[in-house]
């Protein structure tokens, strides 16, 4: 969590007023380190506030969603593995995982096949036979 710009200015101001960056950390309650990086921000780009994110990595694999769609089109029982496979084929190297992100940001999943049985108790067994009179 990013610390409030007011804090910030107000570490900044006192800094400009001959106090080390250092000291005024103590006094802040917040690290030597973020307190010299805040100055220097200062000084070097007269910004007090946090530098906006910048974002995250995008997949490699998204430029191929429309081949991956064509691939499902053809073949709506095709496994990951099987998948990675053809990437490989095509000189994609990938994991089962990376494809499986892939399919959480295209909006595909799997449902499990209708007609697959599911595990039932064993019920009860018969019982011991009787005794012959």
């Amino acid at each position: 969590m990013a610390y409030s710009a007011e804090l910030r200015e107000r570490l900044i101001r006192s800094v400009e007023r001959g106090h080390s960056a250092r000291s005024r950390a103590e006094v802040f309650e917040v690290s030597a380190s973020a307190a010299v990086k805040w100055v220097q921000a200062w000084r070097v780009e007269g910004r007090t506030t946090p530098k906006p994110h910048a974002g995250g990595r995008r997949s490699p694999l998204d430029a191929h969603a429309d081949w991956v769609r064509e691939r499902i089109a053809e073949r709506p029982d095709i496994t990951l593995a099987e998948l990675c496979a053809a990437f490989a084929e095509h000189g994609i190297a990938t994991s089962t995982s990376a494809i499986g992100r892939l399919f959480e940001r295209m909006g595909v999943s799997y449902k499990k096949k209708p007609d697959r049985g599911r595990a039932r108790p064993a019920g009860r067994r018969r019982g011991a036979s009787g005794l012959e009179d």
